[in-house]
């Protein structure tokens, strides 16, 4: 099986059923399916032929939907960029993927503009603009008809890897159909009638639900920029039945004083993932919105691992704590917790954990001796520490690294401790997560610097968000004139400074 081939058969059999909502806009099968056509027609001009890598930097809009269509149906592997990224962190990913292509919105062109000059692969900047739709417009509405394998790659989402730049992991078109599907195992059922809601971007972990509404002849609702009134007043006005939300979402919406009023009746199931979440969000999101959160964990090597129902996660099972844990074990995925050496421990006990899922990934991207370390025997070594109970709950205790994970995206330390270094003044520095109420956790740096220096904290953390983008900067930053922790072999001990901020808190959760 291949998406673009199933996506086609959707459209013949719910041609004038309503595919995508955006927030001014409403558009049929047969429209959405014509808009991707042409945007196919429009990355074949360009020289885009199947198996090139074709990258997207968006937000939750009409763009996101055309480009998720597009590049199937011509064949290309989609790479998503992140919004919030640095030109440098977009140079690297586009490098590391061989990116020929990338369509960004006039938001974020400036970020890409100069990429094509210093890039040995990136061609064309496409930029959405005012005149994007006089583009497509233009374009042919013949379906180019791409004869796609099911061993195809289909689209290359990044990852961390040891070092801390970002590592990709692709998916086969057939990868991508089986992973998509057992996202949706344990949720309510779509009909003809649900409306999926995205309020995290489709170019992520939300885009996990886009095919499998769009496969069913549901509907898809982009609610564009996040803003909690206007996205309670969409949930409403379109009868949502389903939506994934990161938890700093979750905590938004549940505030806002009008979410108690509004008639959220048709509301099935919020799908919260992609960061940890707090006992004070999640019982917020069931005291206004009833019984309809679910949790699902995993990561971009392995996902869905666990899903969790309401009933799960607020009931009571003798052995297990359900608030303390990140979902129960799914059907068709296997999670080991192994000691250092590979062994697999009883029941309870804690250690790394190991998973095996169908649809996980096949390996990093260009990088074969990262790999090896990650993927074992066919099982993916997750970095988590945690154990697994005897009714199937999974508890996340820590990282075997040192991964932060802050609304949603990934942040790794040794990626901000070198930027800080750069710094004349920083001695030497250690980066970790402390907890944020909003994101889950938070980076926080602790820099030695010499008596008498003049960097701030706010210098600090203006020298990240340069260099790294806004989303990578510390939220704290602590100076001191004193030598920080080491091991015997010289190695920081950021677990030392780390720990005294979490002792007030039972848990740390990776994300999705």
């Amino acid at each position: 099986m291949d998406v673009p081939s199933l996506m086609r058969q959707a459209v013949a059999f719910n041609r004038d059923r309503v595919a995508v909502i955006t927030e001014h806009e409403t558009f049929t099968f047969e429209q959405m399916w014509a808009r991707g056509v042409r945007l196919a027609n429009a990355l074949r001009d360009l020289g885009v032929r199947p198996g090139d890598r074709v990258a997207g930097l968006e937000d939750n809009n009409l763009g996101a939907a055309d480009l998720f269509l597009g590049a199937a149906i011509a064949g290309a592997v989609r790479v998503p960029l992140y919004a919030r990224n640095s030109a440098e962190s977009h140079g690297h990913m586009i490098e590391q993927t061989g990116t020929s292509v990338v369509l960004t919105d006039q938001a974020y062109a400036d970020s890409v503009a100069e990429l094509p000059s210093t890039s040995d692969c990136l061609r064309h900047v496409v930029v959405r603009d005012d005149d994007y739709e006089k583009w497509l417009a233009g374009r042919s509405d013949t379906d180019p008809m791409v004869d796609v394998d099911s061993d195809a790659w289909y689209i290359i989402r990044h990852s961390a890897g040891t070092t801390g730049r970002p590592k990709g992991v692709g998916y086969t078109q057939h990868d991508w159909l089986v992973n998509c599907r057992n996202w949706f195992y344990r949720l309510p059922n779509l009909d003809w009638e649900s409306v999926v809601g995205h309020a995290g971007p489709i170019s992520h972990a939300s885009g996990y639900l886009f095919l499998p509404a769009w496969l069913h002849g549901s509907t898809n609702l982009l609610f564009g920029s996040f803003d909690p009134v206007k996205v309670l007043g969409m949930l409403e006005r379109h009868r949502v039945t389903h939506m994934f939300a990161p938890p700093s979402m979750v905590q938004m919406l549940a505030a806002e004083p009008s979410a108690a009023q509004r008639d959220l009746a048709a509301l099935q199931c919020i799908l919260v993932g992609g960061a940890p979440i707090t006992d004070s969000t999640a019982n917020a999101g069931r005291r206004v919105f009833g019984d309809v959160l679910y949790q699902v964990f995993g990561q971009t090597e392995a996902v869905p691992l666990t899903v969790m129902t309401p009933q799960e996660w607020f009931g009571e099972f003798p052995g297990s704590t359900p608030m303390r844990a990140a979902g129960r074990v799914l059907p068709f995925a296997r999670i080991e917790a192994r000691d250092v050496d590979g062994t697999v421990l009883p029941i309870g006990e804690e250690g790394e954990l190991y998973a095996k899922v169908e649809s996980q990934m096949r390996g990093f991207w260009g990088d074969d001796e990262l790999t090896a370390t990650r993927l074992v025997d066919g099982w993916v070594r997750t970095r988590d520490i945690g154990r697994i109970d005897e009714n199937g709950f999974v508890y996340i205790l820590d990282r075997a690294d040192d991964m932060i994970v802050s609304g949603g995206f990934n942040i790794w330390p040794a990626e901000l401790e070198t930027v800080i270094n750069d710094h004349p003044e920083v001695i030497e520095v250690a980066v970790f997560a402390i907890p944020h109420e909003k994101w889950g956790e938070t980076p926080m740096a602790v820099c030695r610097v010499e008596e008498g220096a003049t960097v701030t904290e706010e210098g600090v953390i203006d020298l990240v968000r340069t260099r790294l983008g806004s989303y990578k900067k510390p939220s704290k930053v602590e100076l001191t004139t004193e030598p920080l922790p080491k091991n015997v072999v010289g190695k920081l001990l950021r677990k030392a400074l780390r720990e005294p901020h979490w002792q007030a808190h039972g848990k740390r959760v990776s994300g999705a």
